[in-house]
């Protein structure tokens, strides 16, 4: 969901207004996605590498996250959401985790939509973790070296509950994937909009969904 700062710049606002007005777009995106049956949605809302930003506006961010956590709760089970997240959790301020927790806890009944936020998420640092449970896997003699597959790994990845992702959609004109799943992605179809992602509305999704079916996806085989 890229894009929010330079909206707001291009428009002589507060790069924080462009997160509120992001904010209102996942709204949007996530009842449209409920609405046509998605059974997965994963969005990208704060990367490992987004702590390296001023300190006043990661402080903004997580403000928002939390209103916007326990403000939502309503909405997400009127439209029969369960809200999941992926990352480095424990990263975040304990006030965020809190309400994390009440409102993952709040939806774990919902059985239509899942929505899966990526908080302090790195695909490098998820794949560093999932080494490291693999490493004391051994260590304690629960796996065998010979063992360690494709499988192996994908069950040791914070993602282990969930399908790989078949479409990705990156806003704003950006061609790379910014550390995000990276493993789980291999296989995924990819489409780019220069649309900013306050901008990006139902109608760009559909857009994104038309074009995904039309696609052959072969897998590597012919």
């Amino acid at each position: 969901m890229d894009g929010n700062g330079r909206w707001a710049n291009e428009r002589g606002l507060p790069r924080l207004e462009g997160h509120r007005r992001g904010a209102e777009r996942v709204r949007e995106i996530v009842r449209a996605s409920g609405e046509w049956g998605i059974q997965y949605l994963t969005l990208y809302a704060f990367s490992a590498e987004n702590w390296k930003r001023p300190k006043a506006e990661v402080e903004a961010l997580m403000r928002l996250l939390e209103k916007n956590l326990k403000d939502e709760i309503p909405e997400l089970d009127e439209n029969n959401v369960r809200l999941r997240a992926i990352g480095r959790i424990w990263d975040l301020p304990e006030r965020v985790q809190r309400q994390l927790e009440k409102s993952i806890e709040a939806t774990s009944t919902n059985t239509g939509l899942t929505l899966i936020l990526s908080l302090s998420y790195g695909s490098r640092g998820e794949i560093v973790d999932a080494t490291k449970r693999i490493a004391q896997d051994v260590k304690d003699g629960n796996l065998s070296v010979e063992a360690i597959d494709e499988d192996a790994i994908s069950q040791r990845l914070y993602t282990s509950e969930y399908p790989d992702p078949d479409l990705l959609i990156r806003t704003s004109g950006e061609m790379r994937i910014s550390n995000f799943l990276l493993w789980q992605i291999s296989y995924s179809e990819l489409w780019v909009t220069q649309t900013r992602w306050p901008d990006f509305r139902r109608d760009h999704l559909l857009r994104a969904l038309e074009d995904y079916n039309r696609r052959e996806r072969r897998f590597g085989g012919v």
